[in-house]
């Protein structure tokens, strides 16, 4: 019997056959309608990414830091100090782990799915990490935390590189297609993410708009459909729900909502073949609603995370440190990542952080001195750490029918 989707795992493409849930099309592929989104640092690598595109999914890198994960890498940078030659050489090596990502990550997935690198376009080497996943042949492109007005410009040579903002509300969604039609090409898919649900950044200008009801999605996704109808577009652009989804239902009522797929991260983090050191799995399962905490980040955004004892403190001691905040000549934490941040700018507002240092450490699983990034929602699993495949299983099976 012909497999009805080729691009995704035979098992799994059976079951979404039989699920009433409709694929994600993307790239003239028919995929699972499911996205894993991108995590800094190192959290969603080769491993995660390409086992997720291997079931038929859309697999995402996170871009930042990569070179966390090769060791010939850390100790080829492990006497930088701060200083403009210290970050060529670590910006050297980060380009050089994501030629090996994408690579590592192609060579999983088998020929399946898709993948995808996530980049911030709050980091410095945005554009340089943008073109060198051009060169290396990522199936996408994927930029949050800012408006990528200028991904078309970047990826004109690449016409057949998918090319998709993250977003969270109708407004966002219309100015970046008017701006992207004036360079005569428009998004692949959008990502609306929203803010009071999500984990890591957030797409919100300020804490106390987390909760606004123009993020909802009842709100967003029928708006933003209507618009695409209203400004006459050649084709309609995938819209993917992202933020709290947990369940097979969550997916049925986000598509009828007029989503085409859903993006998940933090049940993808806790997986067996997530990137990062169990113990940050163990910290992410185990956490509740009740153990997560809003604040500013360093890139003045705000941001969910759990509350471990490091964030603990430094919300403690943060109206000081404001206080004192003031511009530095350069970063004096070795690794210059943010196109502005507030430790090194002084924006007394914003974070007083390193924020390269904070999620280092919770890569390696340190609870004392990591920043933990969470989403809202129990997880499919619990505290359980089960594998992608389960995972997607999960929600693409729907619950059983009770007389």
């Amino acid at each position: 019997m012909m497999n009805r989707f080729p691009f995704v795992s035979p098992d799994l493409g059976t079951l979404l056959g039989r699920s009433g849930l409709w694929p994600l099309r993307l790239g003239g592929r028919e995929l699972l309608p499911i996205v894993q989104g991108g995590m800094g640092i190192g959290i969603s690598a080769k491993g995660l990414a390409g086992a997720v595109a291997a079931e038929g999914g859309m697999g995402t890198l996170s871009s930042v830091d990569l070179r966390r994960h090769h060791a010939d890498l850390m100790e080829a940078t492990r006497d930088c100090r701060a200083g403009d030659a210290a970050k060529r050489r670590i910006d050297a090596a980060n380009l050089e782990a994501l030629d090996r990502e994408i690579a590592g990550a192609r060579e999983r997935s088998q020929g399946r799915g898709l993948i995808a690198l996530n980049v911030m376009r709050a980091v410095g080497e945005y554009a340089a990490s943008v073109k060198r996943a051009l060169a290396a042949g990522v199936d996408a492109i994927v930029v949050g935390a800012g408006l990528p007005l200028d991904l078309p410009d970047l990826a004109q040579d690449h016409p057949r590189t998918l090319l998709i903002p993250i977003l969270s509300d109708a407004r966002g969604v219309q100015l970046i297609i008017r701006k992207w039609e004036r360079k005569k090409r428009l998004p692949d898919a959008i990502v609306i993410e929203h803010p009071r649900l999500a984990g890591g950044h957030l797409g919100a200008a300020r804490i106390a708009d987390l909760g606004d009801k123009r993020f909802d999605f009842d709100q967003v996704l029928p708006a933003c459909r209507e618009f695409f109808k209203q400004a006459g577009l050649e084709r309609e652009i995938p819209l993917i729900a992202a933020g709290g989804i947990r369940s097979f239902g969550d997916v049925q009522r986000l598509q009828s909502l007029g989503a085409a797929g859903v993006q998940l991260g933090t049940p993808f983090a806790v997986t067996a073949e997530g990137d990062a050191h169990p113990e940050f799995k163990r910290v992410l399962a185990e956490a509740r609603d009740e153990d997560m905490v809003e604040f500013t980040s360093v890139a003045g955004l705000p941001a969910r995370a759990v509350a471990t004892p490091w964030l603990k403190n430094y919300l403690r001691l943060e109206p000081r440190l404001q206080a004192a905040a003031h511009a530095k000549a350069r970063c004096t934490k070795v690794f210059d990542c943010l196109a502005q941040c507030g430790l090194r700018d002084g924006l007394k507002d914003w974070g007083q952080f390193c924020i390269d240092n904070q999620l280092a450490a919770a890569l390696r699983g340190d609870v004392n001195k990591g920043l933990f990034f969470r989403g809202v929602g129990a997880l499919p699993f619990g505290s359980q750490i089960r594998s992608v495949r389960e995972l997607l299983e999960r929600l693409l099976t729907p619950p059983p029918v009770t007389a």
